[in-house]
């Protein structure tokens, strides 16, 4: 069992660390303040080849894998959450249920374009009264002959959808046969433009406000069905699949932040004084830091060992679930205690601090909460034991 990361990763590691130092971390609080998308910073991304990172090089992306992705990802979230969800959202939801469950037509089609930054992406499941439950889903699809064959009517609505606003092309969770509630959804690609789908209110949150979240409008919208992706009503068997590798994205984005947090604790508790010495000094702050890089070390390991999996082929289903529980854990806690150890000043806007804790809360909630993380990881351990 290899633990260090071959020569090309660690290059990788570097460059993306390199260009974050330049491009992401100057601007990163003025992108927060300002509460905008920093749409800026999309061509510079795909310039750096991570907007397609484990896309073939057929479909335009740079033909790397999982825990190449999880690289790119911790050292961009270290930067800026908000920039490292745009970029895990585009890459694990949108391109990688494309690549996953597209045809060739589909991935030559919109691939080459997401890869390039040319187009945004977003996934559409989330619905207001359908969170955890996907199967109470109410975005519905009804096919119909059109006058050019086949054709789907979708009328519905999508809440808390990452590039929201922002996206050109959106995949969308659509029930097709009701009765098999989630058994019974289809995935769909819509791009922008089309008659009766668009943005709708801007959520405001409580952190990661350089990241688009909006709800996402669908009235009337009729595709053909060469815009269906995948086998009608495998959506969500499908969903599974992409979740499995978004799980362990959201891992490597929350250790990222956790690291953030951790290192700006450290330089603080080196340099803030009391009592004669630097309180790194103290016992209490050195056991807050030795917890919290314990945590991140061990997260990291539980999200390249899925990553790793899903490179050689494995499902990943227990290890995903497992890396994105811990990680997000770890992470909240890291945050917490840079606050901590920054006392007065980590409650204030003036260190960027409060910032980290208020962007990480969201890596117990997305993709699956915690507790939708426990029992996907209880299901798997009595399967195993044939229970």
């Amino acid at each position: 069992m290899n633990f260090e990361l071959s020569q090309e990763q660690k290059i990788l590691q570097k460059t993306v660390r390199d260009f974050c130092a330049r491009e992401i971390i100057p601007k990163a609080a003025g992108w927060n303040e300002a509460g905008k998308f920093p749409h800026e910073i999309i061509a510079p991304l795909a310039g750096l080849g991570v907007l397609g990172i484990q896309i073939p090089e057929r479909y335009g992306g740079t033909g790397m894998g999982m825990l190449d992705l999880s690289v790119a990802v911790e050292e961009i979230a270290r930067a800026d959450a908000s920039v490292g969800l745009t970029v895990a959202s585009h890459n694990l939801l949108c391109m990688d249920h494309i690549y996953l469950a597209g045809n060739e037509e589909q991935r030559h089609k919109y691939l080459p374009r997401l890869s390039s930054g040319k187009s945004l992406g977003a996934w559409c499941l989330t619905e207001p009264d359908s969170g955890s439950d996907a199967g109470a889903a109410r975005t519905r699809a009804i096919r119909r002959d059109g006058q050019n064959g086949a054709e789907w009517v979708l009328n519905g609505g999508k809440s808390f959808i990452t590039q929201g606003s922002v996206a050109d092309v959106y995949v969308v969770l659509a029930s097709t046969t009701p009765a098999r509630k989630q058994k019974g959804l289809t995935a769909f690609i819509l791009e922008k433009g089309t008659p009766g789908l668009r943005p709708g209110r801007l959520v405001e949150k409580m952190g990661l406000w350089a990241s688009d979240t909006a709800d996402v409008v669908i009235e009337e919208v009729v595709v053909p069905d060469a815009q269906r992706l995948g086998q009608i009503d495998s959506g969500f068997f499908d969903t599974g699949k992409v979740l499995d590798r978004g799980r362990i994205g959201i891992g490597a984005w929350a250790i990222g932040i956790g690291r953030a947090a951790f290192e700006a604790a450290r330089t603080y508790a080196m340099q803030r004084v009391q009592f004669g010495k630097p309180i790194a000094e103290f016992q209490a702050i050195r056991t807050m830091l030795a917890d919290m890089a314990t945590g991140l070390d061990a997260a990291r390991l539980l999200v390249w060992r899925a990553a790793i999996m899903q490179d050689s082929g494995q499902r990943s289903t227990r290890e995903s679930s497992v890396a994105k529980y811990y990680a997000s854990q770890a992470a909240v806690r890291a945050c917490d205690s840079a606050v901590q150890i920054h006392g007065g000043y980590g409650y204030t806007r003036e260190f960027p601090v409060e910032r980290y804790l208020r962007d990480v809360k969201l890596a117990e909630i997305g993709e699956g909460t915690s507790e939708i993380q426990k029992l996907v990881i209880a299901r798997e351990v009595l399967k195993a034991a044939g229970a």
